[in-house]
């Protein structure tokens, strides 16, 4: 089993923060035996306790980072990851699109599943507060439900009402990151399921924003400043997009069939089907690419070696091998288990790890509903898949909202914590606790584990008739993903308290 701190990364200096130097270069070319040239404005974390020297080789298994600690105090940091994957016919069965997601963020970040309805917004006047900006809004937002960091207004991964989801991926590469407070690509993410009800709509609404607004600003709350590019893999009920960005550039990929999969590197090579206009100038302009050879995005926008790209050790390659090992037969509960997988680094441990998780089933049939799965909870291994599907009235979602906090004052300043606030909702809680008992690995670890099990294979079984006799109990659904977190609780509470 691999946890995070068994991949290359960079002990913290024991100086003062300092720019990136040739000599960290040189370290990591030590410990990874690859690295990009010393380059100016790479850098995407800063901070009054560490600052990134650089986001050192994006290529390498985790996308390590050099980290300088102010106080004389050693610290190593984890790198920030995910892995977003999705599976088309014929690599799955029953004509299905199934699109999965492990979020990986700092251990004690806490993670919210929320939903949002459809609304109507007449006074466009009035500006839409995201993250950190504000931008226009739009005369009608689509329902969406979300798994995002609590702190934030964006998220992580989620789907609208109309089968269309979206999930993220910090990327790094020659273009310069911005720490100015812009859209985050989490915001991106919930703006483009709110806005579009195709996958290619919500590219477009996605491309479109981040032309007028950027993107940038912390990724993190508290003191350490997280910046990043992002990439996105958007997927509907009859295709998938990979939307790849450096700053405001982009390139885009269409994916009609197969298997496809995302993680912390830029994947998109020469099959481009979209771009921004002047992604091919730009790239000429810094000399970056020749104009005469083939143009192939990630091998000019990053440092990779797109040649090795397939047969590299990382988690981009353990993902596709994941994905092969099992096309043509893909389920759902395939996709549960490469999420769960922990050999292969999907499944993260460390100070960063995985802190939600996210399945999806899109069916390309349009008579039958789109059922989406979340955690909820940290370790998709320890913990319940339930599902939500989208109907009119739904129920508030209690067990899986954290409790809110005034994050400005009367005048719009932002207000200043002396230590992050408490943002566990009540089945993050339970889930805690009950992760205490399982680490123990004891008889009542076992039983837990068995009843947590059980749970979701029922819950499995119920999803698959409602797909296989295309009835659904409306009445049933609509407190559908509140009841099997009730449910879940139970089953960490009867074990906590015996």
């Amino acid at each position: 089993m691999k946890l995070a701190k068994d991949f290359p990364i960079l002990e913290a200096e024991l100086e003062y923060a300092t720019p990136r130097s040739e000599s960290n270069v040189n370290k990591l070319c030590r410990l990874t035996g690859t690295a990009p040239p010393v380059a100016v404005g790479t850098s995407g974390v800063k901070g009054d306790d560490f600052r990134q020297l650089a986001p050192l080789h994006p290529f390498s298994l985790l996308s390590p980072f050099t980290w300088v600690a102010r106080r004389p105090v050693k610290k190593k940091m984890e790198p920030c990851s995910c892995d977003t994957f999705v599976a088309l016919p014929p690599a799955t069965i029953d004509n299905r699109i199934i699109f999965g997601k492990n979020s990986d963020r700092p251990c004690d970040e806490v993670q919210e599943v929320v939903y949002f309805p459809a609304a109507v917004h007449d006074n466009l006047k009035e500006h839409l507060k995201c993250t950190y900006i504000e931008i226009d809004q739009v005369p009608e937002t689509y329902a969406v439900v979300l798994s995002r960091p609590a702190w934030l207004w964006g998220a992580e991964m989620g789907a609208n009402e109309h089968g269309v989801c979206i999930g993220n991926e910090a990327v790094w590469g020659r273009e310069k990151v911005c720490d100015e407070e812009a859209l985050l690509g989490m915001d991106l993410v919930r703006l483009g399921l709110e806005r579009g009800d195709t996958a290619e709509k919500a590219l477009n609404v996605i491309v479109d924003l981040l032309e007028k607004y950027g993107q940038g600003g912390n990724c993190s709350e508290g003191r350490m400043v997280f910046s990043y590019h992002n990439s996105f893999l958007i997927a509907d009920r009859n295709e998938a997009w990979i939307l790849e960005t450096a700053g405001k550039y982009w390139a885009a990929e269409k994916v009609e069939e197969g298997v496809r999969n995302i993680s912390n590197q830029l994947s998109i090579t020469t099959k481009i089907d979209r771009e921004h206009p002047d992604m091919r100038n730009y790239a000429k302009q810094r000399g970056w690419w020749d104009g005469k050879k083939e143009f192939d995005f990630a091998a000019t926008y990053s440092y990779l070696d797109t040649a090795k790209m397939m047969i590299s050790p990382g988690r981009y390659c353990e993902g596709y091998k994941l994905l092969n090992k099992h096309k043509g037969n893909i389920t759902f509960e395939t996709m549960v288990e490469i999420l769960r997988d922990k050999p292969s680094g999907i499944n993260m441990e460390g100070e960063f790890l995985t802190t939600a998780s996210m399945v999806s089933i899109l069916p390309q049939d349009s008579k039958l509903p789109c059922i989406h799965f979340f955690t909820g909870t940290p370790d998709p291994e320890r913990s319940v898949f339930k599902p939500f599907i989208f109907v009119p009235n739904i129920s508030q979602l209690l067990n899986t909202s954290s409790p809110t906090f005034e994050l400005e004052d009367s005048v719009g300043k932002k207000l200043q914590f002396n230590s992050k606030p408490d943002r566990r909702h009540p089945l993050y809680q339970k889930h805690q606790q009950a992760l205490e008992i399982l680490d123990n690995k004891t008889e009542k670890a076992k039983t837990m584990l068995d009843n947590m099990r059980k749970l979701e294979k029922e819950l499995f079984k119920e999803m698959e008739s409602v797909l296989q006799n295309k009835h659904l109990q409306v009445d049933k659904i609509v407190n559908l993903l509140h009841q099997c977190t009730e449910d879940e609780i139970r089953i960490y509470k009867s074990n906590v308290s015996s």
